[in-house]
């Protein structure tokens, strides 16, 4: 959608699009693309934009894991895998490849196949869910919360501290952390706390506390 702005007959070769990934791998500081939520002024970029307003935004800290090229399908294309950290955007992390290699590009399609624990291959479509409704068969395929918990360090609390969590107490930290020497937490860390095996809050590690930030009523 929208006009060309720029165009190029540099057509990089595979070999010279897999010796730049590196270059686009680890911590980077990346502008977001105009056209993005991010906030300018109280305003949303892409709200300036359409109304054809000037747009600067300031570049963030990101990180890229994994950046794979997969295959250069013809000259125009090249077919990538990226797995990212939150904040990161994949049409800047093209634009600037593009640039880097002496041409232009923008993304002509893109995919999100995992956030976190979830995967595309456990999804489900909107026809299936619209069809099954509230049916019994749909409990099946719901996962339990706990899952989206499962990359927070878990902590165990006894009966009295996870009770005191749940009323929005904090509790001393040292005989929590004490009870789970294999988790390694720092100040400031999230951390899911557990009592009698079911999460009861996510909360944070401040001076010699944990302090509650959500209960979980579960």
């Amino acid at each position: 959608q929208g006009e060309v702005i720029e165009t190029s007959d540099v057509r990089p070769t595979r070999e010279q699009i897999q010796a730049a990934l590196p270059s686009f791998t680890g911590e980077l500081d990346q502008v977001p693309p105009i056209y993005s939520a991010v906030k300018v002024e109280g305003r949303r970029a892409y709200a300036l934009a359409r109304a054809d307003k000037p747009v600067e935004l300031k570049p963030r800290r990101i990180r890229i894991d994994e950046f794979r090229l997969l295959g250069t399908p013809d000259a125009d294309h090249a077919e990538f895998e990226v797995v990212s950290g939150k904040g990161a955007y994949i049409r800047s992390l093209a634009r600037d490849i593009a640039l880097a290699l002496g041409t232009v590009g923008h993304i002509s399609a893109l995919r999100r196949t995992a956030v976190g624990p979830f995967r595309e291959d456990a999804a489900i479509s909107l026809d299936k869910l619209a069809a099954l409704g509230h049916s019994a068969p749909l409990s099946e395929l719901l996962l339990p919360v706990e899952t989206a918990l499962d990359d927070i360090p878990a902590l165990a609390l006894t009966e009295a501290e996870g009770l005191s969590l749940r009323h929005g107490q904090s509790v001393a930290a040292l005989p929590v952390v004490s009870r789970s020497p294999s988790v390694v937490v720092s100040q400031g860390a999230i951390v899911c706390a557990m009592a009698d095996g079911k999460p009861v809050a996510l909360a944070q590690i401040m001076g010699a506390e944990i302090r509650p930030l959500r209960v979980l009523n579960l």
